[in-house]
């Protein structure tokens, strides 16, 4: 009974996409939302009641549908496997993407490709639940590649807008890079171990070499960085903002981004035998979650600042599984899919309010006209600014008692500050947006409410943002028959920790309720060398572009006309010149002329009898030879 569920789970989003993909090419079907939510939720139902038998103590479920690949001592099945880890992983994807089906039903409603998004949609979920489902490290990369072919579709969904392309190619490339890497770690792994099944890997690594442990380590966290945008592969992530709003809550709070620390948990054995690998990866994670939260304090695109957030909070949970806090890591990851797709899709009703202007600088007072999405907006702020009692509060201290545990003071201190500045800038955009003058009506907007579906559709994340923190022991109890516990070394100053933490976060929400009460900042602030540096986003894309994309656009069209275009075209087209001019200049000997025909016939006739003479002469040679070495002998 319980495989049924796991079927359904996995493929009533593949059956919701395709049904939508055979009206993909026809005007609006409303019949098209509603079939693939209702299939989505059929997938959520499932993923509860297979997380409620594992919870009452049931067994993992395993299953494999058939034989993929079987050559020689390669084996590989179509398996999945439904245990403590994959299963929440499938409440957040289908939790989250229920909502964001039935939400983009009214956001998408007036769009002509409105049935071809929920197909790419449907997918995309699909495409994840093949991730984190599958039981051996071929079929993670089937859907690993899956969401990235199907974040491509959707970022780029509006493909007439160059900037929509662009972002679109941009965020599949730079993932093409990082799976490489992650391709390599697969083929390391089965040259060592021969195999690619979870259990019998993980069975075998502690017998390697621990240099080549590390370099699979290595490798297979290249792919996660590019997949959860780690610096220097983060860029894609902002200007995937291009995509429909639906889109960008899917990426960011329970598919693609994901992806990337749910390898690291998935490959917790791994990493546990390479403490100086999962360092290197808490420090980046660090070092990325004060990096985006700075550029998110002067941005000016709504959007573009929850998505640093992500990039910020993504650094958080790679600190903690980088430290070997791999159930901390999870909790995290799943308490910031509900605040995180509450405030994108909240996002997504003041753009259809404002007609796509995402600048809250041109916002002010629409608190008065969007009510309820302010109060959505502003809980789900509270709980990213990690404030008691939200989900927050409970899932970021957690990572900064793991850092503090270890005596990582610096990697605490870091976060500690990022903290404050998430703060600050998540305050910062709801009072732009809802609070101070409506500077929005000197500029011709008329601010309206979404529909009461899409609020109603929104509410279950809202209540997910306050409660989903409250169920910390029960998770830790659930999560840890699988995961390693975390040993805590911070009993004594506990309460000191959560205080500290508490007051910074206070203070960078009180100091933006006074920067920002009357509006934005004075513009001279703009002037100043760190705001450029910011807005800029350190200068980072531009360096990209003048050292890597620049001489590649160059040795491209060097290759293209002096390589191509003078010698592989022109040897070609030489040859096929050379060969027709040949056969230009013989064609009178068809002429039809018996007595041309005769002379020719006389020729060749001669030319044959000189080479069989010469052929001769050269095999009497050579049978002479032979004799007289054979006399010598």
């Amino acid at each position: 009974m319980m495989e049924m569920y796991l079927y359904l789970a996995l493929f009533a989003p593949l059956a919701g996409s395709l049904f939508a993909a055979l009206f993909g090419a026809s005007p609006k079907t409303l019949w098209t939302g509603l079939i693939t939510s209702g299939l989505l939720f059929t997938s959520f139902v499932s993923s509860v009641i297979l997380f409620s038998y594992l919870l009452s103590g049931g067994e993992v479920i395993h299953v494999e549908m058939m034989t993929w690949m079987a050559t020689g001592n390669l084996y590989i099945p179509f398996g999945f496997v439904v245990d403590e880890v994959s299963a929440t992983m499938m409440i957040v994807v289908t939790t989250v993407s229920t909502v964001v089906h039935v939400y983009a039903i009214g956001y998408m409603d007036h769009d002509k490709g409105f049935n071809r998004f929920f197909s790419y949609l449907s997918a995309f979920v699909f495409s994840m639940m093949v991730l984190v489902m599958s039981d051996n490290f071929a079929g993670l990369f089937i859907g690993w590649e899956g969401v990235g072919l199907c974040s491509w579709l959707l970022i780029g969904f509006w493909y007439h807008k160059e900037t929509a392309t662009w972002a679109a190619n941009e965020a599949f490339i730079m993932n093409r890079i990082a799976d490489l890497g992650m391709l390599i770690g697969i083929f390391l792994i089965y040259w060592n171990t021969g195999s690619l099944q979870y259990d019998k890997v993980f069975a075998e690594v502690p017998y390697l070499d621990i240099d080549t442990v590390t370099m699979i380590g290595i490798f297979l966290f290249v792919g996660a960085m590019g997949k959860s945008a780690q610096f220097p592969l983060h860029t894609w992530l902002a200007d995937a903002m291009e995509g429909p709003t639906p889109v960008s809550a899917l990426i960011h709070a329970a598919t693609m981004v994901t992806a990337g620390v749910y390898l690291v948990i998935r490959a917790n054995p791994i990493y546990d035998l390479i403490p100086d690998v999962g360092y290197m990866i808490a420090s980046l994670g660090a070092f990325v979650a004060i990096f985006a939260a700075t550029m998110a304090l002067v941005n000016r695109d709504m959007k573009r600042i929850i998505a640093y957030s992500t990039l910020s909070q993504l650094g958080y949970m790679f600190v903690a599984a980088g430290l070997g806090a791999y159930w901390v890591a999870l909790f995290h990851l799943m308490a910031h899919a509900f605040f995180k797709a509450l405030l994108f899709l909240g996002a997504g009703n003041v753009m259809h309010a404002m007609d796509d202007e995402l600048d809250p600088v041109k916002m002010g007072g629409l608190r008065h006209a969007m009510k309820w999405t302010m109060v959505m907006m502003t809980l789900a702020s509270v709980a990213l600014a990690g404030i008691y009692p939200l989900a927050g509060f409970f899932s970021k201290d957690k990572i900064l008692e793991v850092a503090f545990s270890g005596d990582h003071y610096i990697l605490w201190g870091t976060l500690w500050v990022t903290a404050g500045l998430t703060a600050f800038y998540s305050f910062r955009l709801i009072m732009l947006a809802f609070f101070g003058e409506k500077r929005h009506e000197a500029l011709g907007f008329h601010p309206h409410e979404a529909y009461k579906y899409v609020l109603w559709a929104m509410s279950p994340l809202a209540v997910l943002a306050v409660i989903a923190g409250w169920f910390e022991h029960e998770f830790v109890h659930f999560i840890t028959h699988l995961l390693p516990n975390f040993e805590f070394h911070t009993h004594h100053v506990e309460m000191i920790l959560i205080i500290v933490t508490s007051m910074i976060a206070l203070g960078g929400i009180i100091t933006a309720i006074m920067l920002y009460k009357n509006g934005p900042l004075s513009k001279k602030w703009e002037e100043r060398p760190c705001y450029k540096v910011l807005i800029n986003q350190y200068f980072i894309p531009q360096f990209y572009e003048e050292f890597f994309t620049k001489p590649y656009r160059e040795l491209s069209r060097v290759l293209w006309k002096e390589v191509d275009m003078k010698i592989v075209d022109a040897s070609v087209d030489g040859i096929a010149n050379t060969i027709y001019g040949t056969g230009e200049k013989t064609r009178h000997m068809q002429d039809g002329n018996l007595s041309s025909m005769l002379r020719w016939m006389v020729i060749g006739l001669l030319i044959l009898l000189t080479l069989a003479a010469a052929f001769s002469f050269g095999t009497s040679d050579t049978v002479q030879q032979a004799l007289s070495d054979l006399g010598a002998i």
